[in-house]
């Protein structure tokens, strides 16, 4: 079945089962692999992207369900003004260590401070807490967070 979707802007066609899961639309279809598989039951978080601003995990996410809605993926998330800071307080905060879940994380941290520009740690902490990194950079990534919610010097 033919579907039209939106991603990043672009409007794209593709011809796949309505049940089938956005991360393979994306990946497999589209070519988009900056969006990963980790688990494929929404557990861990590197499938996240934006369905309408909103983080969510691609891999449990039916093409069919997505309609008009607009999504972000990774490889878009640096032109909006949020999804800069956070890359560049991800590379400042020196994040990244095997860089498997940093896509997932990125998207989610982008999706927190979007809703909520001054989040506590404790409000890091649970919008995060859906992201798994097995390299265990969660203090880096906090700070990071923090660094791209401060005020432009």
């Amino acid at each position: 079945m033919a579907f039209v979707i939106k991603i990043n802007g672009n409007t794209h066609s593709v011809d796949v089962d309505g049940d089938t899961p956005l991360l393979w639309v994306l990946r497999d279809v589209l070519g988009m692999t900056g969006t990963k598989f980790g688990c494929g039951m929404a557990l861990c978080g590197a499938c996240t992207v934006h369905v309408d601003g909103v983080a969510t995990r691609s891999c449990i996410t039916p093409v069919d369900s997505i309609g008009a809605s607009q999504i972000t993926t990774i490889e878009a998330i640096g032109s909006t003004a949020v999804g800069n800071k956070i890359q560049n307080a991800w590379l400042d905060r020196e994040v990244v260590q095997c860089g498997y879940c940093q896509s997932g994380q990125i998207m989610s941290a982008v999706a927190l401070l979007t809703s909520n520009p001054h989040p506590t740690d404790s409000e890091i902490d649970d919008a995060m807490s859906g992201n798994i990194c097995r390299c265990g950079t969660y203090v880096r990534i906090r700070e990071a967070i923090k660094q791209a919610a401060e005020p432009s010097r």
